[in-house]
């Protein structure tokens, strides 16, 4: 389980809006925002588990989000993408990871990888 993560952003304003718009399709909403340090967490209302800092971001990470459906992935991807994020790996099956294994990519606006991925319990055999 995690806790939460956090990605350190160079434009707070940009990612904020970013994250805001991209994460809407699972749910996520701003839940905290510390202006004065330029610190905003996202999640379910009480429950930020998805943090940004404005405090420089000197090399890309990468996070996972889980999803409840397929339509969550594309949901995300088609916002993201719409929000000025990167594809980097279309709503699909990743067999190479999993058989269930149903994601999309895309690099946000400091360079982070950042991924959603459901679970399928049955996925197609062919």
């Amino acid at each position: 389980m995690i806790g939460h993560v956090s990605l350190h952003v160079n434009d707070f304003q940009k990612s904020k809006e970013f994250y805001t718009k991209s994460l809407a399709p699972l749910g996520y909403v701003m839940v905290l925002e510390f202006a004065e340090w330029s610190v905003a967490g996202f999640g379910e209302p009480a429950k930020p588990d998805f943090w940004i800092r404005a405090d420089g971001a000197d090399k890309p990470g990468h996070v996972a989000f889980t999803a409840t459906s397929k339509q969550q992935v594309e949901g995300f991807h088609a916002a993201a993408v719409g929000a000025g994020g990167k594809d980097n790996g279309a709503p699909g099956y990743r067999k190479e990871y999993s058989p269930g294994y149903y994601a999309a990519f895309v690099v946000d606006p400091d360079g982070h990888n950042i991924e959603v991925v459901y679970f399928d319990p049955a996925p197609p055999t062919a």
